[in-house]
């Protein structure tokens, strides 16, 4: 079981994660949208496709463009289509044990100085 938390509150938690490039991706039902606020920002990998974002928000406090996802992602990235994953600080854990998995830094994105997959996307199309 994972779990994405910022400032202490729990924004989603899922059993059913999808882990692509070291991000947790949570399926739409495991997400508390009370915290969540659609974002005009979009950025575009070259294997996923468009991602668009939300700010999340907890106690007045927002993080801006803190969680993502692919609404229509590529056919490459179709096991994400609509789940959410999260950086800006939002901590992604392991439940069983509080150890932490990923820091949500990365949304792999390659655009808008997002991160990006590099090597990684070269790798993996055997380049």
């Amino acid at each position: 079981m994972f779990q994405a938390v910022w400032k202490g509150t729990v924004l989603a938690e899922s059993d059913q994660t999808v882990k692509v490039e070291g991000n947790h991706y949570f399926p739409p039902r495991s997400l508390r949208r009370e915290f969540l606020t659609p974002s005009a920002a979009t950025s575009t990998c070259p294997w996923k496709g468009t991602a668009s974002y939300y700010d999340v928000t907890v106690d007045g406090q927002v993080n801006k463009d803190a969680a993502w996802y692919y609404p229509q992602p590529s056919p490459a990235a179709a096991q994400i289509a609509g789940h959410v994953a999260f950086w800006h600080g939002v901590q992604v854990r392991r439940v069983s044990d509080g150890s932490q998995d990923g820091d949500g830094t990365d949304c792999g994105c390659g655009s808008a100085g997002r991160g990006g997959i590099g090597g990684r996307l070269r790798a993996m199309l055997g380049r």
